[in-house]
């Protein structure tokens, strides 16, 4: 080959445009697929999001739960119901006296 042959070619021209009609009626099936698909997908991410609130909610609950045991062992020994018939109600045990000052029974907390 001389070099005159060997020397760019000129592109050729395309006599068709670039987007056909077998690519845009697949362009626009894409699309609609993509739009199709965006819906369950944001309905998936917030059902998601909504699990999450309820397993925390469910850990606050059993966490409250487990409170509510403990007090309620506490409720169930004799000692702590006597300290809190004391603080909370002025009740005293048979032959105690008692002396009430003008000021009344001090505010005890835990009551």
């Amino acid at each position: 080959m001389s070099a005159t042959t060997t020397a760019r070619r000129p592109r050729l021209q395309r006599d068709r445009p670039r987007l056909t009609g077998r690519a845009a009626v697949l362009l626009v099936a894409l699309t609609i697929l993509v739009f199709m698909a965006a819906v369950p997908a944001r309905q998936y991410l917030g059902v998601r999001g909504r699990i999450a609130d309820l397993e925390r909610q469910a850990t606050e609950l059993e966490e409250q739960n487990a409170d509510l045991r403990a007090q309620i062992s506490r409720l169930n020994d004799p000692v702590e119901l006597e300290r809190l018939a004391r603080a909370c109600l002025g009740m005293v045990a048979p032959g105690e006296v008692v002396f009430v000052t003008p000021g009344g029974l001090p505010h005890i907390t835990g009551c």
